[in-house]
């Protein structure tokens, strides 16, 4: 293997160990605000809106803050944002006060916001044609990993040590950004030279009159209404089936590992037959394995196959779609991954909150079930969208700044 391609792949490495880590401490919260609620005295409202907070600051400000990656560059903030994350989310722990709370868990959703659209656009910008969406999908397969192991180990965590004792937890973050320091990953320029701005300056189309990207958008966005519903709603549902709700653990687990799974794939798929199959295949895979599963009437091998699957099929759309978002802005590549990482969860909680008012009138199942004929949907708009071919010619090796 040559020197440029040993050190795209240890860039790549990195990006992805990194995205591992922010979607790890991105997941403490909802483990840890029972504590800090109890810990505080604070009402549900109040706990609430901690949840809304860091929801806007940790995905839906994603796109707006890739725009100004894309604008601005500043890839050195690259190294302060998962240190950032893992010191504010450890620290919220350790509060004593609402406001401190507050602070605490929005700089940890910022440092979260910006990771995502500048480490993706960087990923981007270091690997080669033929192997984007293998690269994008290890790096979407660290951040799965990381939300799948992120609960149960923060909750063992807190129950055998105590919040008192979580800022230890801090310290692999905060490693991770002196090993990215060493391994030059802030050097990875995103933002283009003159050249390369004249050459796009002439037929590329602004983000806001992409027909495809608006499409595109919409489609993620239906594909994360089931990918949002169905983690919040399991325990819940299971326990409406008779089911005890200590299964639900295990089956979240099996749901997010599946994922992780189902992003490589998705990557490799997208490489060799392009990004709109991979895309659509994933979505019709998803809609017969997610009902069999909400259909089903015991827990057996096979139902966890079937979660299993639904959640790969859903992660198998990510890589593809932020690579064909990237293609669609070639000029605002963080920015458009930021509409595929950020924005599109939002709008899957948005499908969430349909699905739980849907669930007061038609039952929780029938409600889940709705979900399915988004999926469709999905994959209708995306037969809509051009094509692109799952393999580009290889980038020039890789030059980091001086």
């Amino acid at each position: 293997m040559s020197k440029a391609g040993t050190s795209s792949w240890l860039l790549i490495a990195l990006l992805s160990i990194g995205h591992f880590f922010s979607d790890f401490y991105n997941t403490f919260l909802p483990a840890l605000l029972p504590a800090a609620s109890a810990n505080l005295g604070l009402s549900l409202t109040a706990t609430g809106s901690l949840i809304m907070v860091y929801s806007l600051t940790s995905s839906i400000l994603q796109p707006l803050l890739g725009y100004y990656m894309d604008k601005h560059g500043w890839t050195w903030l690259i190294l302060c944002t998962i240190p950032a994350s893992a010191l504010f989310i450890c620290l919220a722990g350790m509060v004593t006060n609402y406001w401190q709370l507050f602070t605490c868990i929005t700089l940890a959703g910022l440092a979260s916001s910006l990771f995502h659209p500048l480490g993706s656009a960087m990923l981007n910008k270091a690997t080669t044609g033929c192997n984007k969406g293998i690269s994008m999908a290890l790096f979407i397969g660290g951040g799965n990993l990381g939300v799948a192991i992120a609960p149960a180990f923060v909750l063992y965590y807190l129950y055998r040590f105590g919040t008192d004792q979580l800022l230890w937890l801090s310290i692999p973050g905060i490693a991770l950004g002196f090993a990215c320091y060493l391994g030059k990953v802030h050097q990875i320029p995103i933002s283009r030279t003159s050249t390369e701005q004249a050459q796009l300056s002439g037929h590329a189309i602004p983000w806001y009159r992409s027909g495809n990207l608006l499409k595109l958008n919409i489609v993620m966005g239906l594909r994360s209404w089931p990918q949002a519903a169905l983690p919040n709603f399991l325990v819940l549902w299971l326990a409406q089936q008779g089911h005890a709700t200590s299964l639900a653990g295990g089956m979240l687990t099996v749901f997010l590992l599946g994922g992780a799974l189902g992003s490589i794939g998705g990557g490799y798929v997208g490489d060799r037959f392009g990004r709109k199959s991979c895309i659509i295949l994933s979505l019709m895979l998803c809609i017969p394995a997610l009902y069999f599963f909400l259909t089903a009437h015991e827990i057996t091998p096979t139902t966890y196959i079937l979660l299993g699957l639904s959640g790969a099929a859903l992660q198998g759309t990510l890589p593809s779609s932020i690579i064909w978002a990237q293609e669609m802005l070639p000029a605002n590549a963080a920015m458009a991954s930021g509409m595929m990482l950020g924005l599109s969860f939002g709008l899957g909680g948005l499908g969430a909150a349909v699905t739980g008012a849907l669930a007061d009138y038609i039952g929780l199942q029938a409600a889940l079930l709705w979900s399915l004929p988004a999926l469709a949907l999905a994959a209708f708009i995306t037969y809509l969208i051009p094509d692109t071919k799952g393999c580009y010619p290889a980038p020039p090796s890789i030059q980091t700044n001086k």
